[in-house]
């Protein structure tokens, strides 16, 4: 036995069978699925769907991509959350947190805490859902893929 395969069967993962960055890829996914539910929910029960086409028209963009947007972060939170696809799912994802940099946010200056909400966390999300892509599901996923 070699120093290195000894340091690595002596490292107990979190749960017995599961490594602790299949659990790790669970966290993120998982917590990132929520927050999609979290803005959608925001844009269907708070600003109304109506209220969030007009926002969307405010700006400048076409109206009905709102309703786009509200499904993809339905759809791609309840995705995240039962691990279906995530890898897609995440890649999928990414447009939308870049778009939400480039039109309302971007102007906004780097910090989250500027007036109007700059880009800083958008970013950062966009990047966790690369780094998802790249991770894959993690443990507890209705459909694992093959990477």
């Amino acid at each position: 036995m070699t120093y290195a395969t000894a340091s690595i069967s002596a490292r107990p993962s979190l749960v017995d069978g599961i490594t602790n960055a299949d659990l790790a890829a669970t966290i993120l996914r998982v917590s990132m699925g929520v927050l999609f539910l979290a803005h959608a929910g925001l844009k269907l029960f708070i600003f109304t769907p109506a209220g969030t086409v007009g926002y969307f028209a405010s700006l400048g963009l076409p109206g009905p991509l709102a309703y786009l947007v509200i499904a993809a972060e339905l759809f791609g939170g309840i995705a995240l959350i039962l691990g279906l696809y995530s890898r897609w799912v995440s890649l999928a994802l990414v447009p939308i947190l870049l778009g939400s940099i480039y039109v309302p946010h971007g102007a906004a200056g780097f910090f989250f805490s500027n007036e109007g909400g700059g880009w800083e966390f958008p970013a950062f999300w966009a990047v966790a859902l690369v780094v998802q892509a790249l991770l894959g599901d993690g443990a507890f996923a209705l459909k694992r893929s093959r990477a």
